[in-house]
């Protein structure tokens, strides 16, 4: 079998995903500009010309920052490979650490070092321009800073053990090393999932007990209606940092609880607030959680699978400049080269940075049945309040207040949008009523 040419690939896929975001954002801006001032019908009397202009404004400042913060990530991406980074900090490792599973760790944390540092500025710009001209962000520097060095924290505290075990796995069970870190990562997942309310989110935000007996009393017999048992109905001091706003269920088995983000509470009616909610019960009820869950293992199962395959190749480490020990199997006139295990966690990491540019196909299919989802979630909260109306205003004011696109083109959201857009989602919902 001749050498698979994973350089060529990489640069060529790269290249593709720079230039398929880039054509997305500006078919996005181009239709922005050409009717991101006209008020859709559906919107009459709840949308006006000056809004249409801040959304517009709000959407373009965000563009002007993504074209050079993606150029640079991209030509980033391609530094870091043709300058042989990866290779010199794999060897500097190797000579300092002379333990595997410690260099294992350290590279893949200065692997993705430059990345992080180059997003910095950015974010920065992104939240102390953009989101505080717009009256979004409530956040200080000290904040920015706290928020980040928590996230860092909780990245190595989840990140570094999780490296540790698929060396271990790949230097010490070479044959079934993808089957057991596949059942590894999932229970990981699974685990930060039940901790994330109870450990994890409230190290960045306070959660206390709603308080407005009407709305409590209405949500609780939407909980009971719907038969959903949780830790109860919690409201987060998002105001505390954005203006944006939200609901969402979160954990599962005795850490589940509703979320309101106290700013959804301050822009919708106790009406709108349990359409809201209901369409969040409405994932729970049609097994929408559980369905991405039963998609998503045998998804890294056979992708670990084909990674075991990949780092057994040569081919895979000399095409980025590695030069890796291999060991030849003769079968009569078969000869097999492949590469010994103290290395695999590069070939780990090099499958990574190969498939990573691919990553937009696989948003085309979850995009795709995300938004089915919240088409029937939607479908569900109309049924389960008897009415569409208060869902469809609701859904109109979170549009408002966040500033988002009221009519995006198609292509746009085929890649973009895991939500239908809110013009689709009217008309789902007036279609349903038989409007």
């Amino acid at each position: 079998m001749p050498p698979i040419p994973f350089l060529t690939i990489f640069i060529i896929a790269s290249t593709l995903n720079f230039l398929l975001e880039e054509g997305l954002e500006f078919i996005d801006y181009k239709a922005r500009k050409k009717n991101g001032g006209k008020v859709p019908k559906e919107l009459f009397g709840y949308a006006d010309s000056r809004l249409l202009k801040k959304t517009c404004e709000y959407e373009d400042e965000k563009y002007r920052l993504f074209i050079p913060e993606h150029a640079a990530a991209f030509v980033l991406s391609l530094v870091l490979v043709l300058s042989g980074y990866y290779v010199a900090v794999y060897r500097q490792l190797s000579q300092v650490t002379g333990n595997g599973t410690i260099t294992a760790i350290l590279f893949f944390l200065l692997a993705s070092l430059p990345d992080a540092v180059l997003s910095v500025p950015f974010d920065f710009k992104r939240e102390f321009d953009i989101e505080k001209r717009y009256g979004f962000s409530n956040m200080t520097v000290g904040m920015w800073l706290l928020d980040g060095l928590k996230g860092i924290f909780l990245g190595l505290l989840i990140s570094c053990p999780l490296i540790a075990l698929a060396n271990v796995l790949l230097l010490y069970l070479p044959g079934c090393w993808w089957i057991l870190l596949a059942a590894a990562y999932i229970a990981l997942s699974l685990a930060i999932t039940f901790l994330y309310p109870l450990v994890i989110a409230p190290l960045f935000n306070k959660f206390t007990p709603l308080e407005s007996a009407e709305l409590k009393l209405r949500l609780e017999a939407l909980l009971e209606k719907t038969g959903f048992q949780s830790q109860g109905i919690f409201v987060m001091d998002a105001s505390k940092r954005s203006r944006h706003s939200n609901a969402y269920f979160t954990g599962f088995g005795r850490s589940k609880r509703v979320v309101l983000y106290d700013t959804l509470l301050d822009q919708l009616s106790v009406d709108e607030t349990e359409s809201v909610l209901a369409h969040e019960l409405g994932h729970y009820k049609l097994s929408h959680i559980i369905r991405r869950l039963f998609a998503v293992i045998p998804l890294v199962v056979i992708s670990l699978f084909a990674v075991s395959v990949l780092v057994k190749m040569p081919s895979l480490y000399s095409a980025f400049g590695f030069q890796a020990e291999t060991s030849v199997v003769l079968d009569g006139e078969t000869r097999t080269e492949t590469v010994l295990p103290y290395i695999h966690f590069i070939g780990l990491f090099l499958c990574g940075l190969v498939a990573g540019p691919f990553s937009p196909l696989l948003s085309l299919v979850s995009n795709f049945f995300s938004r089915r989802d919240e088409f029937q979630a939607d479908a569900f909260s109309a049924e389960t309040c008897g009415r569409s109306r208060s869902l469809v205003t609701a859904l109109i004011k979170l549009h408002k207040e966040n500033l988002s696109e009221l009519t995006p083109p198609k292509l746009y959201c085929v890649f973009k949008y895991n939500h239908p857009p809110l013009l689709e989602r009217i008309r789902a919902l007036k279609k349903a009523d038989g409007d």
